[in-house]
């Protein structure tokens, strides 16, 4: 019987069928009840602020045909239930997602309220890129925190970029945010950016076959960078002093491939960043510590090629 049950009640159901079903965490929540609750209230119609507190409604019928239904595809289909609902939450803001950018979960969030210091100073930072970037969901949110900003989002992809397009008019930001489409800096205007945000590809192609399933169920382009994921990271270190003002920054997300870019460039003063509420990976240099670099970056992407 389903008649009667509150969206308390039905949050206790769906967790218990996700508890079930070999379900992974990691694109929004990281448990199954954090995941049930986002899924009943996305269903009520309800507001996903964390401040809901009417528990207590009975769902009506439709209410509970939905969280039926978002329910067993979740636990059929294995895709992450932001594609199932249309909707990621980052840095406080609801982006349009679908199964043509990765859903948004980088811990650069952390950084944007702050207007990321302390790695760039107050009101001295006017352009910003936002490299591979998906959904565009850094890029804007670092343009919506950050009245006056202007951002650049650059991405391979064309799908994604239509996904990021309708983001930018979402949040109103056109005015301030341009969309390139580009393979890393190959297409993008000759600017000199104060910050450049990159979270590319990082994942050995290897690795694939082994993640979870909800990761298989995301665009592989957003995720796989040659055999030891570092393809993309090692041309963003090499390219980037070109697009850096003389004060200028990068900040990569490389995950779980921090050890083997470290390993593989252990001369590079690489600072890795820690994160109040989770997440690894993510370095910082200036341009001129990636211009110090360069010799190193090349000698590496050299004897890469060699072996390969």
């Amino acid at each position: 019987m389903t008649e009667n049950l509150t969206l308390a009640n039905w949050t206790d159901r769906v967790t218990a069928q996700f508890a079930t079903a070999g379900l992974h965490y990691g694109h929004g929540t990281d448990n199954a009840q954090d995941e049930a609750a986002w899924l009943v209230l996305h269903a009520a119609g309800a507001a996903l602020d964390g401040r809901f507190e009417d528990w207590g409604r009975v769902a009506d019928e439709a209410t509970a045909r939905k969280i039926e239904e978002l329910s067993r595809l979740r636990c059929e289909t294995g895709k992450p239930l932001a594609y199932l609902t249309g909707t990621a939450f980052f840095a406080g803001l609801a982006f349009e997602v679908n199964e043509d950018v990765l859903v948004p979960r980088s811990p650069l969030a952390e950084l944007i309220p702050d207007g990321f210091r302390p790695w760039v100073k107050p009101g001295q930072i006017e352009w910003v890129l936002d490299m591979c970037t998906g959904s565009g969901c850094i890029g804007i949110a670092a343009a919506v925190h950050t009245p006056g900003l202007r951002v650049d989002l650059a991405d391979i992809s064309p799908a994604a970029l239509d996904v990021a397009r309708r983001n930018v008019q979402r949040h109103a930001v056109a005015d301030r945010v341009a969309l390139f489409e580009s393979d890393l800096f190959a297409a993008l205007p000759p600017r000199a950016y104060d910050l450049v945000l990159a979270n590319p590809p990082y994942v050995p192609a290897a690795s694939i076959a082994a993640l979870p399933r909800e990761y298989r169920e995301e665009p592989e382009i957003g995720l796989v960078s040659g055999n030891d994921g570092l393809d993309a990271p090692l041309a963003i270190l090499l390219d980037a002093p070109r697009f850096l003002c003389e004060y200028g920054v990068l900040v990569c997300e490389v995950g779980e491939s921090e050890d083997r870019l470290a390993t593989l460039l252990p001369g590079v003063p690489f600072t890795w960043l820690e994160f109040q509420h989770g997440g690894s990976g993510v370095f910082v240099l200036t341009r001129e510590e990636l211009l110090e670099a360069a010799p190193r970056v090349e000698a590496a992407m050299d004897k890469r090629n060699d072996v390969t």
